[in-house]
């Protein structure tokens, strides 16, 4: 059992039902919102350690909830929504949501996606090693070894590998990661991107063909594992 507080931003009550029974009978604490101006103050007035945040809200869309949340709160936010098209999804993540579920979604995928970003959250406190199966990665040194062997990286090549470390779990759009790694200018060169993740994946993976550690999230970005 833990004692994480999360706060459900939805104005469904059904939803809001299932997802309060399913979070307090595995030990979370639960507030609730029904619009998004009541969210942002129960947030502002008691941060939540995680907000399950819906996009569809009578008073204002849940992008602009996200928007104004992320100019204060840095803990993880979960995007529920039906609006799952790759426009609403690639938005949510590019505002900063942590993830991103569609309904109808299953109780299991939900309280797994709660716990790795409340998990994320808690180990991300200047983390200077991070490991990943067999691959370890120093931040500090700027080095990365494969089974205890050096990867011979390019800089651009481990600055990408360390933008998805540190991000570890979360999707990362292609916009983002082009803003991040090679400036605005390049936001749209998502070829570009193609080939620097393909010879990332030569030099980290067992087998680039099918990859283990950096996931392709189609039509979105990646993932790193």
């Amino acid at each position: 059992m833990n004692n994480a507080e999360i706060l459900i931003i939805d104005d469904e009550p059904q939803i809001r039902k299932l997802l309060n029974i399913t979070l307090e009978s595995n030990g979370y604490k639960v507030r609730e919102a029904a619009t998004g101006r009541d969210g942002i103050i129960q947030a502002a007035s008691h941060p939540p350690d995680l907000i399950l945040l819906d996009l569809a809200l009578p008073d204002q869309s849940g992008h602009e909830v996200l928007r104004n949340l992320r100019t204060w709160y840095g803990k993880p936010v979960i995007i529920l929504s039906v609006n799952n098209g790759e426009e609403d999804v690639v938005t949510a993540l590019d505002l900063g949501a942590t993830d991103y579920l569609s309904k109808p979604f299953r109780s299991a995928e939900l309280l797994a996606r709660i716990r790795s970003a409340i998990r994320r959250n808690t180990d991300s406190t200047a983390k200077a090693v991070i490991e990943s199966g067999n691959l370890t990665i120093d931040l500090s040194a700027r080095t990365a070894s494969k089974n205890g062997k050096p990867l011979k990286l390019t800089a651009t090549e481990f600055s990408l590998l360390a933008l998805f470390a540190r991000n570890a779990g979360r999707v990362l759009t292609h916009q983002y990661i082009l803003k991040e790694i090679w400036g605005v200018a390049y936001q749209s060169e998502t070829q570009y991107l193609r080939v620097f993740v393909g010879t990332l994946r030569k030099k980290i993976e067992d087998n680039p063909n099918s990859p283990a550690l950096l996931v392709t999230e189609s039509g979105i970005g990646y993932r790193f594992v």
